[in-house]
This record gives C-alpha cells, structure tokens and sequence, in this order.
C-alpha cells in the first residue's frame, strides 16, 4: 500500500485530505507542521510527502528540503493557496508537483494517483 505524509496546518482540510486519500486506497499518517513530521521522516517510510507550503515552525519548502535528504526516493507534492510561494517551490524543489488551493478532492486525488501510475506503468 502507498504511504502519504500529510503536513497540513489548518485542521478541517487535513481531515478532508486525510479521508479523500484513505478512500482511495492510501495510508496516510498526518502532522500539523513540518517539525511534526521530521521524526516519522527519519522512523517511517513513506511514498509521497503531501504538505502545504505556508506553515508555522518551518514552511513546506524546507520540509520537503530536509525529506529529500532523509528519504531521497520520496516523491514530494504541494498544496498551497499563494501563486508568489508556488512559484518558489518550483524553483527550490524543481521535481516537486504543485496543487493550487482551491482545488476539488478528486483534483487531489486524481494527481497522486497519476504519480504513482506513471512509476507502475514504468516498472512494468
């Protein structure tokens, strides 16, 4: 089963998030923060990082910095409301997808599903 890390500061979107991806058929395990979710990073292994960009403690982009050096096979994607920080992510972390808010969560789920599709069809 494909894991998700979830980071996700404003709660109901989290338990949105969190349930369109469960039934859908991924584990997903989410956190408030960034800072939450270093420790999983370096205890758990997970596919996807799935985190929101504008976050207190430390924002998406340096999460997604330090996952890739504690899990460099993780696949990374954002969700973010803010068009000036989309296009900071795409430079920092160039691999990275990006999700714009407002999005449907079959938009959301449509796109991880697409993610890992195209890693099957090439394993295959």
């Amino acid at each position: 089963m494909i894991r998700i890390l979830l980071a996700e500061d404003d709660r109901v979107m989290r338990e949105y998030l969190t349930r369109a991806l469960e039934r859908s058929g991924y584990a997903v395990s989410a956190v408030d923060r960034g800072t939450e979710a270093i420790p999983l990073l370096e205890n758990e292994q997970f596919d996807l990082l799935l985190t929101d960009i504008v976050m207190p403690e430390m924002d998406g982009i340096e999460l997604a910095q330090k996952a890739s050096e504690i899990a460099p096979d993780m696949r990374v994607m954002f969700i973010t409301g803010f068009a000036a920080v989309t296009l900071k992510a795409g430079k920092q972390v160039p691999q990275a997808r990006i999700l714009s808010k407002p999005f449907h969560l079959r938009d959301l789920v449509l796109e991880v599903d697409r993610l890992f599709e195209a890693e099957n069809a090439s394993l295959n």
